[in-house]
């Protein structure tokens, strides 16, 4: 979602609370060492991919503060960072907690048949049946599939797979599912 890029139908990349125009590819978890490096958590596949952006939106309860991303690396499972300006933990401290967003513009061009989650949130979820399900709220992975979180008269999750996702449209902002309204 740069985002999840992938061969199935759906990639990564959140808009959740994220500025116009930006998705958000991650989050500051916390601190790594003395000379303000950070620990980041990425939304992106692979993890590591989060490294190519600069500079970072990163929005806190202060705003949106950009900054440049002075160096990045895999550490063990998780990716470690330095931001232009940040030599010591409390300058970097300040950031804990803050989403790292990115511009929507900057993003790679994707498959036909691919998307962003961002483009995916908010779609009207509608049955083969015509039955409307609800809107999708956000997507997660289980490892063995994404699956769509459809908020409507009651939360539903349904996997996002090729069976059952059948077809995205954006321009009417409709995901059509072969998905029973019971379940």
């Amino acid at each position: 979602m740069g985002a999840r890029r992938r061969s199935g139908p759906a990639t990564a990349g959140r808009r959740s609370a994220a500025t116009p125009g930006t998705v958000t590819l991650g989050r500051i978890t916390g601190l790594f060492g003395v000379r303000g490096w950070i620990k980041v958590h990425s939304y992106t596949r692979p993890p590591e991919t989060i490294l190519q952006y600069s500079p970072w939106g990163l929005r806190t309860s202060q705003g949106v503060r950009e900054l440049k991303l002075a160096e990045g690396q895999v550490h063990g499972r998780g990716i470690v960072a330095r931001l232009e300006g940040c030599t010591d933990r409390d300058q970097a401290a300040v950031f804990i907690g803050a989403d790292i967003e990115v511009a929507v513009s900057r993003l790679p061009k994707l498959k036909p048949g691919e998307y962003y989650w961002s483009q995916l949130e908010g779609l009207k979820v509608i049955n083969l049946a015509g039955q409307e399900l609800g809107v999708v709220g956000y997507l997660f992975e289980t490892g063995a599939n994404d699956v769509l979180v459809v908020t409507g008269e009651r939360e539903r999750l349904i996997p996002y797979t090729r069976t059952v996702v059948q077809g995205v449209d954006l321009d009417t902002g409709v995901l059509r599912v072969d998905w029973d309204e019971s379940f």
